[in-house]
């Protein structure tokens, strides 16, 4: 297929081929955390699946920065791509790689030094917090090679190129779940079993992905870009930042309302725990379809073809509620049986009507968080970031005001009744800004 598919075939085909990588991809990227889930609940036990549950909500923070920063800085290099200045679109990839590379160590340094400090913050139980800290010791150590993997899967995205991150992903996510049964179940090493697994497989993949991503630039017909460009990671970072908060949001609320989960004991933090992992799969069809609108917008808006970029956002809108309908469905008929593979025969009645509950309840509103990452996307490919940002931390700022003022005195479905009213409150935030059309004349700025 032609590079310039994304700009020259009909919309709705364009981000098909596009996105369907994209979300199959991220679907195989999913298995890595739920097989670490469903081999600890089904082989270790209820406390090792919430151990690796309080753990969910942090490390998931950490590679939302690397997701959101990849997708920013694949914004300025599909511009690029879509205008065919392939010198400048090297220097924005090689750019982009070291300065993340070096926030990658940075943060892993972090998380090494203070994950017992926020785990404890976060009010995680006793029983779990030396399970929890096990894991993430090993986790936060092989954060380079996580974090990295996840900036060039974004590079190829920009690229147009979205299938090569997924046979990455298939490799690594099958060589996960191989590594996990080996080393939980023969080797008994518990969750830093899964963790060790996790940091191998992805290590792996993120070196696989370099050599390709190094073999690709060399066909395109172009000079020697500079090696590293300030000016140019200042122009990403203008954009990275707001999609950082934006990938953040879901991450950063799930760990602030994780304290409140903690304050009712192991059982629902485990029930807690399985469905979030369930909400995140379901959540990656919507993430897929945004973040094909995020580089088909930059890159029509690099080839001067704005209208395309309205009908691939309606074209969009169609996706969601297809997805949305399907995933409604399957947990309606299936949240028993979903469940029943995280905690296993022997969970504990308050685990499984936990997540129970949350899955049935969260079904009916995945299509409201795909209406908010298409629009987002759209915005974020246009460069459009201002009431992006506000948008994403009003979502935040609802959801963990609700969850925090109503859980304690209500109970712990308040948690996830304040989930689609944060949704909601950002999708009406970036509706209204796309209305405006702002948008249009921020994209055609130099």
């Amino acid at each position: 297929m032609g590079k310039d598919y994304l700009t020259e075939k009909k919309p709705a085909l364009a981000l098909l081929i596009f996105a369907l990588p994209i979300i199959v991809g991220n679907l195989f990227q999913q298995m890595y955390t739920m097989a670490d889930s469903a081999v600890v609940g089904q082989f270790v036990g209820e406390r090792a699946l919430a151990a690796v549950g309080a753990s969910y909500a942090l490390t998931n923070i950490f590679i939302c920065v690397a997701i959101g920063g990849g997708i920013g800085a694949s914004v300025i290099v599909s511009r690029y791509f879509g205008a065919g200045t392939y010198d400048a679109m090297k220097t924005a990839i090689s750019t982009a790689c070291l300065a993340f590379l070096g926030v990658s160590v940075l943060l892993g340094g972090f998380g090494l030094l203070f994950c017992r400090n926020i785990l404890i913050l976060l009010h995680t139980p006793a029983d779990v917090l030396p399970l929890a800290v096990e894991y993430l010791n090993i986790y936060f150590c092989g954060l380079p090679f996580l974090f990295m993997y996840n900036v060039f899967s974004s590079m190829f995205n920009a690229l147009g190129k979205s299938r090569i991150p997924l046979f990455f992903l298939i490799f690594s996510s099958l060589f996960n779940i191989a590594l996990d049964i080996l080393l939980v179940r023969r080797y008994r090493l518990g969750v830093a079993g899964v963790a060790w697994a996790t940091w191998i497989a992805q290590g792996i993949s993120a070196l696989l992905s370099l050599a390709v991503l190094c073999y690709e630039l060399k066909k395109l017909d172009s000079r020697r870009g500079k090696i590293f460009d300030p000016a140019e990671l200042r122009n990403m970072t203008k954009i990275a930042l707001p999609s950082i908060l934006q990938q953040s949001t879901i991450s950063v609320g799930m760990m602030l309302v994780q304290s409140v989960v903690n304050g009712f004991g192991t059982e629902a933090l485990a029930g807690f725990s399985a469905g979030i992992r369930v909400e995140s799969l379901c959540i990656v069809p919507m993430a897929g379809i945004g973040n094909a609108l995020s580089s088909y917008t930059a890159q029509n808006i690099g080839a001067r073809k704005q209208e395309r970029v309205v009908e691939g956002y309606h074209v969009s809108q169609w996706m969601v509620v297809a997805c949305g309908a399907a995933i409604c469905l399957a947990l309606e008929l299936f949240h028993g049986a979903i469940v029943a593979l995280f905690l296993g025969a022997d969970g504990t009645a308050a685990a499984v009507s936990t997540a129970e509950d949350y899955l049935r309840f969260m079904g009916w509103f995945f299509c409201l968080i795909g209406f908010k990452m298409t629009v987002d996307g759209l915005l974020r490919g246009a460069g459009d970031m201002k009431m992006f940002t506000v948008a994403n931390l009003a979502n935040l700022f609802f959801r963990v005001m609700i969850a925090a003022c109503l859980a304690p005195r209500f109970g712990i479905a308040m948690i996830w009744y304040a989930i689609p009213v944060g949704w909601f409150i950002n999708w009406a935030i970036s509706y209204a800004q796309y209305r405006t059309g702002k948008w249009r004349k921020i994209a055609s700025e130099p």
